[in-house]
């Protein structure tokens, strides 16, 4: 039996890059409806090439069924902040995974949503293993954190985000509830909005866990 987890954070009012207003009313127009203000890479989103200009593709460019493949879960809840995420951490699971398939890595950063920690002390994809996931023909990289280098760190990240971008390997940052996966593997799709000359989009993330995942793509 098919199990379906949802891998996205609830976007929400006040939330960086979000904020809704009240467009209409039951009372005054007849129904409910907001006008929704959303930063391209607010939430659980992820990253087109053009972000960085690793090249011209934006949001739109992403063919659809690079936005699901089957995924590995590396667990590496109560990770230091600020550490690297070097090729070890992946462990076993750097021996198995395959060209195509995708990595997701748990750090249960997720809860710390709404702290000072949450961007200023995230875990970092190091350039040893942006190289390795480009060497091995990665097609989604997700992170739990709101980026996979350090924001404040305009060389540090701007090289991470060129290594997997000009691989074409799809960056999904903010995903949350990885903690929920008991599969090691994992059928995991990211679909964004379609946003003309996206740089990113907020994405509906999640995972199913089946016996038979390989059999599903």
């Amino acid at each position: 039996m098919k199990r379906i987890i949802d891998l996205t954070l609830t976007l929400k009012h006040g939330m960086r890059g979000v904020a809704f207003e009240t467009k209409y009313t039951r009372a005054n127009k007849g129904w409910n409806a907001q006008t929704l203000h959303l930063y391209s890479h607010c939430g659980t989103h992820l990253d087109a090439p053009i972000h960085f200009e690793a090249s011209h593709k934006t949001v739109t460019d992403i063919p659809l069924h690079r936005c699901i493949s089957p995924a590995w879960v590396v667990n590496l809840a109560g990770i230091a902040p600020g550490a690297l995420i070097t090729v070890s951490d992946l462990g076993r699971i750097s021996e198995k995974i395959q060209p195509g398939e995708s990595l997701l890595i748990r750090t249960d950063w997720s809860e710390r949503l709404g702290t000072p920690e949450y961007y200023a002390a995230l875990p970092r994809v190091s350039r040893e293993l942006a190289q390795w996931c480009v060497a091995h023909s990665i097609t989604m990289l997700g992170v739990e954190p709101p980026a996979v280098a350090d924001p404040k760190n305009i060389p540090e990240i701007t090289e991470i985000h060129k290594i997997l971008l000009a691989a074409d390997i799809i960056i999904v940052e903010g995903l949350t509830n990885l903690k929920a996966l008991t599969q090691e593997k994992v059928l995991f799709m990211a679909f964004p909005l379609k946003i003309e000359a996206g740089d990113g989009a907020p994405v509906r993330a999640l995972a199913i866990e089946n016996e038979g995942i390989d059999d599903l793509v």
